[in-house]
């Protein structure tokens, strides 16, 4: 059984700024899509995804190497990244990781071992989600390798924070 993420001291506000960039359930974008095949091609692994933590759910915005485009936020390791902005959350072998041992996406498809995920820090400071990499093989991750994933997450981060400005420009005309 999985053990699912603590809350967010500041939820209710996350998801606030969540729903303010109408991007839950959207088609796929090039711009999102090109970011997470060049993270596919850097870091040698097998499954990326931007993923947008919401209420219940983990949902893909642009999704590498996974046939699903959500699932439950309680067996979501991004529910975990989103709780620290500042560093990247990194399980080398999720099989020795007490909160995930027992996590069906470890214990069963898509047999996940190693995961690091960037948290998406919006200018206004809110964690949405992340950028992730996935593998299901145990790996290592370097200090670069975790600043070149932040570097990769800001920009998920701006092109989501430059689709809202046009979204906006447009309805406010």
């Amino acid at each position: 059984m999985a053990v699912p993420a603590p809350l967010p001291k500041n939820e209710t506000e996350r998801l606030g700024e969540l729903m303010d960039f109408d991007i839950l359930d959207t088609s796929d974008e090039e711009v999102f899509d090109g970011i997470t095949k060049m993270a596919k091609r850097l870091f040698n692994v097998p499954i990326v995804l931007v993923s947008l933590v919401d209420e219940n759910r983990q949902w893909f915005k642009s999704c590498i190497g996974l046939p699903v485009r959500e699932t439950g936020r309680d067996v979501a390791f991004c529910a975990y990244a989103i709780l620290n902005p500042t560093e990247p959350l990194v399980i080398n072998d999720a099989l020795e990781d007490d909160r995930f041992k027992n996590n069906p996406l470890v214990v069963g498809d898509p047999f996940i071992r190693f995961y690091a995920g960037a948290a998406l820090v919006t200018s206004n400071g809110f964690s949405l989600g992340t950028l992730c990499l996935i593998d299901q093989k145990p790996r290592e991750f370097t200090l670069e390798d975790r600043t070149r994933l932040k570097k990769y997450a800001y920009s998920i981060v701006s092109a989501m924070e430059m689709r809202k400005a046009i979204a906006k420009a447009i309805n406010d005309e």
